[in-house]
């Protein structure tokens, strides 16, 4: 852990409070949760505390390692210490360095354990205990979507991190909750063109699929795009988020009659899974005269680097690239190698941005009250983060903006350089009406203050 100056209340590993591997009760019905603002948690002492609750063990631990370096990056530079980042780019102009609203910034961290169970547990702990005023992290839609309900009984925001299900801004969407971060149907739509133009529309798909929120709805992603361009889904089949042998699994795909594996895997699962397909050959066999092909729908540098020579040429799509060159992405890669000695992953950047997007709602406010913060953020539009022209729309709280398509770069130059951007997708092309029937069932509801 770095000796920086950072201002903060330890890393208090609030997840690992008894019971914290168990369900626990949702409902807040104690007065305590009201602050003296009217309000769950107003800020007291000169200081706010936001809580960061990351996968510090388990299949996404990587990603959760990356997220809680950048929370901290962020946590410098709203408190005035570092060279403040894409502070400087953000297109808004409301925050100075000076914390949030005058307050100091402090957190306390969590171990979700890529578990709703211990995610709830340790959000519910920040809350009550540390008296965080917003809860953010995660790299798993069924962390997100767990705490994101549990934020909404609160009477706190969430800023999702890392949750690419449909679902997240879906049917479970939920009014005090935002995600920066794009979705499985973005991905599906971005990529789909890029693979029928290199691998053709007469195609035979074999998906294999975390069995969980965001797996199923990547699946279902894919497979309407892809079918819609002319290919076939040979078969489609669910592997549980804790496998980390895929042999079984990977097997079948031989004499399937598929000339592509879609992997729709995350993390760790997705190194081992990509890694399974390569020791059975699957990327030097010809299938219906066809070269067999790997595609990665969601990706991120670290699963990269896990993968190592596996992911030379597999397509996928991803949020974010250090590789990018406009100001804010520059900013933030300067002050984060600057501070940890390599490039951020997506991961990194999402979270480093719904803190600045969390603070700044704050500022334009004029208070921490989670209605007027949903206010301030619902169709917000801004830009200098690092995703160019941004929206986070009113109707679902899900941002739009541009997506890249990307592959494993076959010649890196160095450790760091794993993936190249073959295509930026402009928003047009990924965005959707909030009615869409894959975001279809559930409503936004109304904002919980928690008073």
């Amino acid at each position: 852990m770095s000796n920086s100056k950072l201002t903060r209340r330890g890393l208090l590993k609030t997840g690992a409070v008894a019971g914290a591997g168990l369900a626990m009760p949702t409902l807040f019905t104690s007065n305590v949760w009201a602050g003296s603002g009217g309000y769950t948690n107003a800020p007291t002492g000169g200081k706010v505390i936001l809580g960061f609750n990351v996968p510090q063990s388990g299949p996404y631990a990587d990603e959760g390692g990356d997220e809680l370096r950048a929370y901290q990056l962020a946590v410098e530079h709203l408190n005035g210490e570092g060279d403040g980042g894409m502070l400087n780019t953000f297109s808004s102009k409301s925050l100075d360095g000076t914390g949030i609203l005058g307050n100091k910034v402090e957190f306390v961290t969590g171990d979700t354990q890529t578990k709703s169970d211990a995610a709830r547990a340790s959000a519910k702990s920040m809350i009550e205990k540390d008296g965080a005023v917003m809860i953010t992290g995660g790299s798993s839609s069924g962390v997100a979507i767990a705490v994101q309900g549990l934020c909404q009984e609160a009477g706190v925001i969430f800023m999702a991190g890392l949750t690419h299900s449909n679902d997240t801004t879906g049917k479970d969407k939920k009014a005090n909750g935002f995600r920066h971060f794009f979705n499985a149907y973005m991905s599906a739509a971005a990529l789909a063109p890029v693979l029928k133009d290199l691998y053709g529309a007469d195609r035979k798909a074999y998906h294999l699929t975390a069995d969980y929120t965001w797996g199923w709805t990547q699946e279902a992603s894919i497979k309407q795009a892809t079918e819609a361009m002319g290919w076939e889904t040979v078969n489609a089949v669910k592997t549980p988020l804790a496998t980390t042998d895929f042999s079984s699994y990977v097997a079948p795909v031989l004499n399937s009659g598929a000339d592509v594996l879609v992997l729709n895997h995350y993390g760790g699962n997705m190194v081992n899974s990509l890694t399974a397909a390569v020791q059975f050959g699957l990327r030097d066999k010809m299938v219906n005269g066809k070269k067999f092909e790997i595609v990665v729908p969601l990706y991120s540098r670290l699963m990269a680097k896990g993968a190592g020579e596996n992911v030379k040429g597999i397509l996928g799509s991803t949020n974010w690239h250090w590789s990018l060159q406009d100001e804010g992405s520059k900013a933030f890669v300067k002050s984060f190698g600057t501070k940890y000695g390599f490039p951020p992953s997506q991961a990194a950047h999402t979270v480093y941005c719904q803190t600045l997007l969390y603070a700044d709602a704050c500022q334009r406010a004029g208070s921490h009250n989670p209605c007027a913060v949903g206010e301030a953020l619902e169709g917000f539009t801004f830009d200098g983060l690092g995703n160019g022209a941004t929206e986070y729309r009113a109707a679902d709280h899900q941002c739009f903006k541009d997506v890249l398509v990307v592959r494993g770069k076959e010649n890196p130059e160095n450790e760091f350089d794993l993936l190249e951007v073959v295509q930026i997708t402009p928003r047009a092309q990924v965005e959707y009406a909030p009615d869409n029937p894959m975001f279809a069932g559930g409503e936004l509801g109304k904002c919980n203050p928690g008073a």
